[in-house]
């Protein structure tokens, strides 16, 4: 049974679709990522796992009233033992 107005099949075959045309245009935009991904196998998750500690260090020591005790904070929980890859024997 075709719905009125809509060719009969699944929406994502109409090409009109605004998400559709904003997927294919974000898709473009990171498309030389994207390939030196597929080429390498490397990604930036490792920064950007450290921005988000590094940010959430921050939100947690808000109104601290020593810059350097946040600072100290921050490198203590970006370090690669406070991650668990070093054994702390």
């Amino acid at each position: 049974m075709e719905r009125q107005g809509r060719p009969p099949g699944p929406a994502c075959h109409r090409p009109d679709l605004p998400e559709l045309q904003r997927l294919a245009a974000t898709v473009e935009t990171w498309w030389p990522e994207i390939l030196a991904f597929l080429h390498t196998g490397i990604t930036n998750a490792g920064s950007e796992g450290t921005n988000r500690v590094i940010k959430t260090i921050a939100r947690d020591a808000y109104g601290f009233r020593n810059p350097g005790n946040q600072r100290l904070r921050t490198r203590c929980a970006t370090t690669r033992r406070a991650r668990g890859h070093l054994d702390a024997r």
